[in-house]
């Protein structure tokens, strides 16, 4: 293997997406996504025994399509990685599985990685140099993370996370209060936008001064989504009509600025000015938009990957394990099992530096 460029294929099954990724070094080959969403879309959730199934049938060809859309031939990669938690416990095994199978068939070296790092990662693909240290702000349908990161590989701090809800949830469940379809995301930022983001002021939980102590770069939605619900339900009650559009961009408002007001102090109190945007929320155009202008405001410079690359996807996990090779990391051992509360800290499970 050519430890400069190794030629590495990633499998990501943490959720509900089946990504398949190949990278040369940080030169991206191949990004395949096949997504279960449609599936999950009738019970308004991800399912996890439904996610697993999905992931079972889409792998193999996910594979194919990624190697064909590469020009390269499977026995042509140095390295299989593969994500080895934090997410539902049966989807991950399902990608697990089918790495081991790789690994071992084409005899290749394995690398069982963070899903969360990996979304850091993802930013090396854009052909530019990540500066450390930065602040990562991570969002998605099960995380909300805000981590310092030292170095890629070998010091990455968790800040703060959800203690509830992730931002990504919440959106789902509001979109529910409204009538609106699943995913609530992108439901939600198509409502908002015809909304006044001021028309009703929603809780900012975890926001006030006594919770700076012990929760000041933590998140917590359960009370915004209780408000929200509650001023739906008395509007209704009162038979008021309800402005979705109204409702819908003031709880986003609530959420973007939460989000992003503990982003900008964690890069203050650390003195860091660089923040790096990852997970599936950041497609919400309201997000992008206040991180961008605040963050210009603040003098702290805002790096966000591609949309294609904010999801679950199997080219960040590739990318990963690509920068772990390059630093002289030993291949993870196929001991290694799914850990779905596997921590921010552990970059890469079963690993150990050379020398």
């Amino acid at each position: 293997m050519t430890a400069s460029e190794p030629l590495v294929l990633g499998i990501e099954t943490s959720c509900d997406e089946t990504g398949i990724g190949i990278v040369r070094g940080r030169t991206l080959l191949s990004n395949t996504i096949s997504s279960s969403m449609d599936e999950h879309a009738r019970f308004g959730g991800v399912v996890p025994e439904v996610a697993a199934r999905a992931h079972l049938e889409a792998l193999q060809p996910a594979i194919a399509a990624a190697v064909a859309e590469a020009g390269i031939a499977l026995a042509d990669v140095d390295a299989v990685a593969v994500t080895s938690g934090p997410g539902l416990a049966g989807a991950l095994m399902v990608g697990i599985g089918a790495a081991k199978a790789l690994a071992v068939g084409l005899d290749k070296p394995l690398y069982a990685v963070n899903h969360l790092v990996g979304h850091i990662a993802a930013d090396l693909l854009t052909g530019e140099d990540v500066e450390y240290p930065t602040v990562a702000l991570l969002v998605s349908g099960g995380h909300t993370s805000l981590l310092l990161v030292r170095d890629l590989v070998s010091d990455v701090e968790l800040l703060g996370e959800t203690l509830d809800d992730a931002a990504g949830e919440a959106f789902d469940k509001i979109a529910r209060i409204l009538g609106l379809p699943y995913p609530g995301g992108p439901e939600i930022d198509r409502a908002a936008a015809g909304g006044d983001p001021s028309a009703i002021r929603f809780p900012r939980g975890l926001s006030r001064a006594s919770d700076m102590a012990a929760h000041r770069y933590d998140f917590s939605f359960s009370g915004l989504k209780t408000a929200v619900a509650r001023w739906v339900e008395q509007a209704d009650a009162s038979g008021q009509q309800v402005a979705v559009a109204d409702v819908a961009a003031s709880f986003r408002e609530a959420v973007v600025d939460v989000l992003v007001t503990k982003a900008l102090d964690a890069c203050a109190h650390h003195g860091v000015p660089r923040l790096l945007l990852g997970g599936g929320v950041i497609a919400n155009r309201r997000l992008r938009e206040v991180a961008l202008a605040r963050a210009a405001e603040a003098g702290v410079a805002v790096r966000i990957p591609p949309l294609s690359l904010c999801t679950d996807n199997g080219a960040m996990i590739a990318a990963l394990a690509s920068e772990l090779i390059a630093s002289g990391r030993q291949p993870s051992t196929l001991a290694f099992g799914a850990d779905s509360t596997l921590p921010v800290t552990q970059i890469q499970v079963a690993g150990e530096a050379v020398g």
